[in-house]
Order: C-alpha cells, then sequence, then structure tokens
C-alpha cells in the first residue's frame, strides 16, 4: 500500500522488489571506501592521541557516516520495484524523491542485461532498458541473474510483439 497521495502512479499494482542481496552488495561497494578511511582516521588518532586529542572526532565522523550511509543504502534497495503491466513496464525507486519510470513494451529498442564483478559475486543483475527516447530508458538493478534472463526475454518479446521499434 502506497502512503503518498502526491505518488499514486502504479498505486494498486503489485511490485516486484530486486534482491535482499542487493542491498547487502551496495553496503559492501560502499565500505570498500569507508573501512580504509576509518582504518586510517584511526590510526592517525591513536598516534597523535597526546598531541592533538581531537582527532578522535575523525574516525567517530567517518564511523557515524557509515552506519547512516548503511541504513540509507539498505533502506533504498528496498524501494526499488518494477511491475510488468499489460501495455508496459513500471519501475519505481525513492525514498525521499520518488521516481517512476513508465516503459511502454511498443517503444523498446532493445534490453541489456549487466553483471559486474561484485553483482556476479552475489548472483545479481541489473536489467537495462533502452527506448527511443532517452527520457523513458529505465534501469533495474539488484535482480537474481535468473530472474534478469527471463525479463529480458519476456521484454523482448513483448516489445516485438508491440511492432513499435525492437
Amino acid at each position: 500500500m502506497n502512503r503518498d497521495p502526491f505518488f499514486s502512479i502504479g498505486a494498486d499494482v503489485p511490485f516486484n522488489r530486486v534482491s535482499s542481496k542487493y542491498g547487502r552488495k551496495e553496503v559492501l561497494a560502499s565500505m570498500i571506501l569507508v573501512v580504509p578511511l576509518l582504518i586510517a582516521a584511526l590510526v592517525v588518532a591513536i598516534i597523535f592521541t597526546s598531541e592533538m586529542p581531537w582527532l578522535h572526532l575523525a574516525w567517530i565522523a567517518v564511523a557515524v557516516y557509515g552506519i547512516i550511509s548503511t541504513i540509507i543504502i539498505l533502506r533504498q534497495a528496498r524501494a526499488i520495484g518494477y511491475a510488468e503491466r499489460e501495455d508496459d513496464l513500471l519501475v519505481r525507486r525513492g525514498i525521499m524523491f520518488h521516481r517512476a519510470t513508465v516503459v511502454p513494451y511498443g517503444r523498446l529498442q532493445f534490453v541489456d542485461v549487466d553483471a559486474g564483478p561484485i553483482d556476479r559475486m552475489f548472483g545479481l543483475a541489473t536489467v537495462k532498458l533502452h527506448t527511443a527516447s532517452a527520457a523513458t530508458d529505465a534501469t533495474i538493478p539488484g535482480l537474481p541473474r535468473a530472474e534478469a534472463d527471463r525479463l529480458r526475454d519476456s521484454l523482448a518479446g513483448l516489445g516485438q510483439a508491440n511492432l513499435a521499434g525492437l
């Protein structure tokens, strides 16, 4: 059930969520930067603690940033969803700034499935939809590989059936 009355596009449509592994993958990707920064700040604070005790604030700030970004990333991952409707695909995302992209099947030109090294480690893939208009291009990240392949094949078939550009 959608709680935002101003964001009613597809409110009556059941959405498929991306894999819960996607949130963990995004947290891992962000921690690749945060953890070394945290270690460096902690080492500097320990070495220079007698001269500059306020340096402990640096590693505390990095740790707080890591915690807050983890919470936000996991929440953003849960907010991504897609719905296969009769004539189009609806992709929704966003926590504070909601975004809905409607991709008519007849406008699809091609569908990509991408998986980077971290995606493959988690068994995930990203489906990219390309249309005649860049404004209606859409991306669905964090799908299990089998679901991404199924969605690609389904969308390609629906695009071809609508005879408008695939």
